[in-house]
């Protein structure tokens, strides 16, 4: 079960952090990739690591997802390299992190562009390709706190734009169900990566994730890996519209 063989996964944020260690898990199953972000030489060094790992092929390209021209033209150098795209992982993002009275326009319109726009455009370029193949496995990384709000860090417009990615989760879902296209969102809580590390290895916040995430600690490598496989396989065929917490219990409580 859950093999990616033949599959083909296009994978946007892969330059780094959680978009690397899940572009792995992919090229562990033995799909091939289209990995994506705005710093090619990142995305140069990381291509060995999947070839290494499993992956049959792997495809480099600069996009940065703000821009429609290069999500556009990377969906058509993804189509013309492979012939289709099976898998769309949405994992780019940023965040400018304010609370509501503070934050600027521009701070706003960088986070909603970045973390939320970006998955409608990617979503719109890539799912055109599914649709003329009818098959696709679409997967958002949202994040737990788009669904909650927090008392620790003032990050309005990432809550924002995250609950946002989650809705946007469910309405694709439903269009797109009778065109074999799934379409579901995982939602990580605490997990270590360029953007968070600063933040998550102070004693303040370790304080604070030790009283309100029941497991008591941060998430591992890895540990995101078991939902990206089961949400890419041709075994969750029955499975969309599913918005998946992996965030040690922070949100059941």
């Amino acid at each position: 079960m859950f093999s990616l063989k033949g599959r083909v996964a296009a994978v946007s944020g892969a330059s780094s952090g959680l978009g690397q260690q899940m572009a792995l898990a992919l090229a562990r199953q033995g799909a091939s990739l289209v990995i994506m972000a705005r710093r090619m030489e990142r995305l140069e060094e990381f291509k060995p690591k999947l070839e290494k790992a499993g992956a049959p092929k792997v495809l480099c390209l600069k996009v940065d997802v703000t821009k429609t021209e290069d999500i556009d033209a990377a969906a058509e150098a993804a189509e013309k390299e492979f012939g289709k795209v099976d898998i769309l992982l949405n994992c780019a993002g940023s965040s400018k992190d304010k609370g509501v009275l503070d934050m600027a326009d521009d701070e706003w319109d960088f986070t909603i562009a970045t973390d939320e726009t970006s998955v409608f455009k990617m979503t719109r370029a890539f799912g055109k390709i599914m649709k003329k193949n009818k098959y696709g496995r679409i997967i958002n990384i949202a994040s737990m706190y788009g669904l909650v709000g927090n008392t620790e860090i003032p990050t309005v417009a990432y809550h924002a734009s995250k609950g946002a990615v989650v809705n946007f989760t469910r309405a694709v879902a439903a269009e797109l169900a009778t065109d074999g296209i799934t379409c579901n969102a995982i939602c990580p809580g605490y997990f270590y990566t360029e953007l968070t590390t600063a933040v998550l290895d102070t004693d303040r916040f370790q304080d604070f994730a030790k009283t309100m995430v029941p497991m008591k600690r941060y998430g591992k490598p890895g540990e995101l890996d078991a939902a990206i496989v089961f949400l890419a396989s041709e075994e969750a065929s029955y499975v969309t519209g599913l918005i998946m917490p992996v965030d040690g219990g922070y949100t059941c409580i």
